[in-house]
């Protein structure tokens, strides 16, 4: 397993794939950060550049999980991985709590402690969600959506592509939110956002176009 990543949030993904012992061959990628250790913890080899890492996805393991946040970041990094030969790996927390019912979960997802999946629920690949969030029952989740932690996503919910919901968010049931639009922290949204604005407040109103 190759973690894209070796600071931040990539931390927090190799705390789950301890709990789920899953750290067997595991290595991490950072081609940004110059003062990275040679090995993480001193017990996982952190790889520096794309030769090594097709090298890697050739002779140890072709998983790699997206160990950073940022739904564009996410994206480019999912498809330049996927070029070289990766295969993106889902991780779901032993600690979150995924319903039993007509849940479809997508390649690349990743499901951290304490979030709550209830039943009837599309996540696509490349999405993230994050800390104690919550999903309610028959909503989709777009691809590289990235929801922060402690959001609240009600039922009958539509998120869109590229989509950021901030940390303590909250969305209505039945809102639809474009793609690519960014929901602030501590939001309330109570109506529908079109693709590529920026929402805040409570009621959450329209502060930004792109």
């Amino acid at each position: 397993m190759l973690i894209i990543g070796a600071k931040g949030f990539a931390k927090e993904v190799l705390e789950i794939l301890h709990q789920n012992k899953e750290t067997e061959n595991l290595c991490f990628y950072d081609d940004v950060n110059s003062d990275n250790p040679e090995k993480l913890y001193n017990l996982f080899p952190i790889l520096e550049n794309m030769e090594e890492a097709k090298e890697y996805f050739n002779t140890v393991s072709r998983f790699f999980i997206l160990g950073i946040g940022n739904p564009k970041y996410r994206k480019m990094l999912y498809d330049k991985f996927v070029e070289i030969g990766g295969e993106p790996y889902s991780i779901i927390s032993k600690n979150a709590e995924i319903g039993s019912f007509e849940n479809n979960i997508d390649e690349g997802v990743i499901i951290t402690s304490g979030v709550v999946i209830t039943n009837s629920i599309t996540i696509k690949k490349g999405t993230l969600i994050n800390l104690s969030s919550t999903i309610g029952h028959d909503s989709l989740i777009g691809e590289f959506v990235e929801i922060c932690p402690n959001v609240s996503v009600s039922g009958h919910c539509e998120i869109g592509d590229g989509v950021f919901i901030g940390t303590g968010a909250i969305v209505l049931p039945g809102v639809k939110i474009g793609k690519n639009s960014i929901v602030a922290a501590g939001s309330v949204v109570r109506t529908n956002v079109p693709d590529n604005v920026m929402v805040a407040g409570a009621p959450a109103e329209i502060k930004r176009h792109f």
